[in-house]
């Protein structure tokens, strides 16, 4: 039997462990059973799955996720919360397979167990890298759900030709597809932050779309591509290829119009531009 956080929890905690959110760290808590549990549904998860988690703070979603997940590595860098947790899954969550690691979740490159799924409440201020930075790292990763920013959930699952279109959605769509899977009311943070937040699911594809040295050739052409995002290819790209004459030659050959612009263009336009450029 697993025992949720409420707000009342939450706040007894964080008094007794003299923790207050900081924005530093882009820190707003869950504080209702209700939409944990909504948030853990939206992850589909499987009952052998093997959830890592970032940023788990007190352990509210770390609750949920051990309700149905097999077992959960949870990656916190504030030690202070980190010295709590797991004294608060002992006591909640009495017998269920969960490991904490104390790091920052952009350097990590190692885990104690492959994750097949990732779900996690990112903090605003690094949500895009750090979702990255585990697809990257953790091929095992075959689907999630992350509670981010509403703004940049629009972002991550925006498609060709969307106003927020740009370069986190192209990156994103390098390692899975990805949808809208429902809003969260900022009255269920603590502390209430001034900005609405909202759910993407990912499934990673069945096959890589390449291997890492054409991902790096393919983000360096995204990099390129949405860092004048109101030019035209030809010259937002010219940079990237050494002028604006070869940019031409090099879309021309991966059959883009040298007019066209970044956000016109899906994962598979860039990989045809990355192959062209040799």
């Amino acid at each position: 039997m697993v025992t949720l956080l409420g707000a009342a929890d939450i706040r007894e905690l964080a008094t007794r462990l003299d923790v207050t959110p900081t924005k530093k760290l882009g820190q707003n808590f869950v504080t209702d059973p209700n939409t944990i549990r909504r948030i853990v549904s939206a992850a589909k998860l499987g009952e052998a799955e093997s959830v890592v988690e970032i940023g788990p703070g007190l352990g509210s979603l770390t609750l949920g996720l051990l309700e149905v997940a097999a077992s959960v590595v949870s990656v916190e860098i504030d030690t202070k919360m980190a010295a709590a947790l797991e004294q608060t899954i002992a006591e909640r969550a009495p017998g269920k397979a969960f490991t904490l690691v104390t790091a920052d979740a952009l350097a990590i490159d190692s885990l104690p167990q492959s994750p097949t799924a990732l779900v996690a409440n990112l903090p605003y201020n690094i949500s895009v890298p750090v979702l990255l930075h585990f697809l990257e790292t953790f091929g095992s990763i075959k689907k999630g759900l992350v509670l981010v920013q509403a703004e940049v959930a629009h972002r991550l699952a925006a498609q060709p030709g969307s106003k927020v279109y740009g370069a986190p959605s192209v990156k994103l769509a390098w390692y899975v597809t990805s949808n809208l899977a429902g809003n969260v009311s900022r009255s269920i943070f603590w502390p209430v932050p001034n900005v609405d937040s909202a759910l993407v699911f990912f499934d990673r594809h069945a096959s890589p779309l390449g291997d890492e040295a054409l991902r790096k050739s393919v983000f360096a052409v995204i990099d390129g591509a949405f860092s004048q995002r109101r030019k035209t290819l030809r010259q937002a790209l010219a940079e990237w290829a050494g002028s604006a004459a070869n940019a031409e030659q090099i879309l021309t050959k991966a059959g883009v119009s040298p007019q066209s612009r970044g956000e016109q263009l899906g994962i598979e336009e860039f990989i045809a531009i990355a192959r062209a450029n040799v």
